[in-house]
């Protein structure tokens, strides 16, 4: 039930009866002007997920809602803001549509941990704005879902997934990011489950795992993963319980998720669009990205995300700074005449992903490219170096946000402490290895980050550099992932993730852009395959991108079934 001053919150009974328990003593703690950085919580009497939670079928045509005769499930941005401009639909219908999605198939899936009690007025107010012949953008009253460690300066929360944040200050302004899409018109729906911390607490996590929103589930088989870290925001696109989400990645976090839950999302280059208002995992790799159901709607997204942020230096730069309408390079014949790369380093670890590949390189040359195999891989080397670098940056980075933030907790020392005081909540699966590695670091002008940083730019950025001159591309494709592995919440992502294959690594690292897009299926479970390129190459990648969606149409709604809240 929605209230005017607080979020709806989804979450399991007994994780409320803990939620209200905390903040009793919390209020206590305040009352008695006590500075203990610790709050005890009562632990829940269940526990958060549960294994056997099936997914079904359901026709894909349904629609939803008091006006659900309008809304047309599985719609993109074009075909709604047809409806829209013909008096056919309105903004506020389509929050409802979204919202009774929510409501029907959300605990199954625990794609969203909160809706925004304000998006029907938000809706209202752009259905107005409509009226009177103001429409902002392409996004005006389109619905959108952000990852839960995006801030939002209003009635939800911003926790990456933990409880640990739950009670702090709310954030004193949007997101740099989330203010173009308020200006845009966009109607901001709610927050994504995530992996918590953006999967950096610990080495046996499980994708897709936060303790706030419990256990993600892939729409495609509720027993397989959703990845992460953008778990939520994937499966949301991909259920339709959003039209467009919002994800952030470091190494992984967008262009998985989207693979695996066959949507588009796209990895942009480091300093397009802002870090500010994000919490951060590490600045020399963090971006956030959309993820669509489309290539075109990835493209509206990111015309309106990218911009300059007098906040965050790093998009001090031309591309950023003059505004590109990215849905001009929508052309279906982009493909032809391109030569593109393929990663063959990535091939010959899973036989029916290397015969899918092969059938959609087939489609790459029948569009008019020409492809060629080309050496091109990642090492152990390269992985360490990222890893220093990620390490010495969590410490430096989140400490800072959480000092701006405010609250009890103002760093990521006191965030172990709260964790292993309430380890029942917030580690019942898997602990913070990767936590304390991080509080074991200095900070940023050690010899030891700063060579490792060095390293890994280097090692990234040339290799692609060179591959891609050397061999004269325009750009490289490669796998963006295998089936979706078995979720193991006892062993976590290691242990179940057989023939591993993921190819997001080096532009990852590099700040270099990747656009995923649907492939096909195996088994049933959805594969993507990968465009990357050089720095702010995006252009060319979303019209590569969007010629072999078009040519190939891969993409399938999952069938979902309803479980009443």
């Amino acid at each position: 039930m929605m209230t005017d001053n607080a979020a709806t919150m989804i979450h399991p009974p007994a994780i409320e009866r803990g939620i209200r328990y905390h903040a009793l003593l919390l209020a206590r703690t305040a009352m008695m002007g006590a500075t203990a950085l610790l709050i005890a919580c009562s632990p829940p009497s269940e526990t958060v997920e549960s294994s056997d939670v099936s997914v079904g079928s359901t026709d894909a045509s349904e629609t939803a809602g008091n006006n659900s005769k309008q809304v047309p499930a599985w719609a993109d941005v074009e075909i709604l803001q047809d409806a829209m401009q013909d008096g056919e639909l309105t903004a506020v219908a389509l929050t409802e549509y979204y919202l009774q999605r929510i409501a029907t198939y959300n605990d199954s899936l625990r794609a969203v941990i909160e809706v925004n009690p304000e998006a029907l007025d938000i809706a209202a107010r752009l259905d107005q704005e409509r009226a009177s012949g103001n429409v902002r953008s392409a996004l005006h009253g389109m619905p959108v879902l952000l990852k839960d460690n995006i801030d939002t300066a209003d009635a939800m929360k911003t926790t990456a997934g933990s409880y640990a944040l739950l009670f702090a200050p709310t954030p004193a302004e949007d997101a740099f990011l989330v203010q173009q899409l308020r200006e845009a018109g966009a109607v901001i729906l709610g927050k994504a489950n995530l992996s918590e911390w953006a999967n950096f607490r610990s080495t046996s996590s499980s994708s897709g795992w936060s303790a706030r929103g419990g256990q993600a589930r892939n729409p495609y088989n509720a027993l397989h993963t959703p990845c992460g870290s953008s778990s939520g925001s994937g499966v949301a696109v991909a259920a339709d319980l959003t039209l467009l989400a919002v994800g952030t990645e470091t190494n992984g976090s967008i262009i998985c998720p989207s693979a695996n839950n066959s949507v588009v999302g796209i990895k942009p280059t480091l300093g397009l669009i802002s870090r500010s208002g994000v919490i951060p995992i590490a600045h020399s790799q963090d971006t956030a990205g959309p993820m669509t159901r489309t290539v075109a709607d990835a493209a509206v997204m990111l015309s309106v995300m990218a911009g300059s942020d007098p906040q965050d230096a790093i998009t001090d730069n031309p591309q950023a700074q003059s505004p590109v309408d990215y849905t001009q390079y929508l052309q279906a014949d982009a493909l032809s005449g391109k030569r593109i790369g393929v990663m063959r380093s990535l091939f010959g670890r899973n036989a029916p992903l290397d015969a899918l590949m092969e059938s959609q390189l087939d489609e790459l040359r029948s569009a008019g490219a020409t492809v060629v195999d080309i050496e091109l891989s990642g090492s152990r080397e390269l992985s360490e170096a990222s890893y220093q670098v990620l390490l010495y940056e969590f410490k430096n980075d989140l400490n800072a946000y959480l000092r701006n933030r405010g609250g009890f907790y103002q760093s990521l020392e006191h965030l172990i402490r709260f964790n292993e005081v309430n380890a029942s909540l917030q580690m019942p699966w898997f602990a913070q290895e990767i936590f304390l590695e991080a509080q074991a670091t200095t900070d940023l002008t050690d010899p030891a980050y700063l060579e490792a940083l060095q390293q890994a730019k280097s090692i990234s950025q040339s290799r692609l550099d060179d591959a891609l001159t050397d061999n004269q591309l325009d750009a490289i494709v490669a796998p963006s992932n295998g089936p979706g592995w078995l979720i193991d919440l006892e062993n976590g992502d290691d242990g179940s993730s057989v023939n591993y294959v993921s190819s997001s690594g080096l532009a990852a690292i590099a700040g270099y852009p990747a656009i995923t897009v649907p492939a096909g299926y195996i088994d049933g479970m959805p594969v993507g395959i990968s465009f990357f390129g050089a720095a702010f190459s995006e252009p060319e990648l979303i019209g590569l991108a969007y010629a072999y969606e078009q040519r190939t149409q891969a993409r399938r709604a999952p069938e979902l079934t309803s479980v009443s809240p």
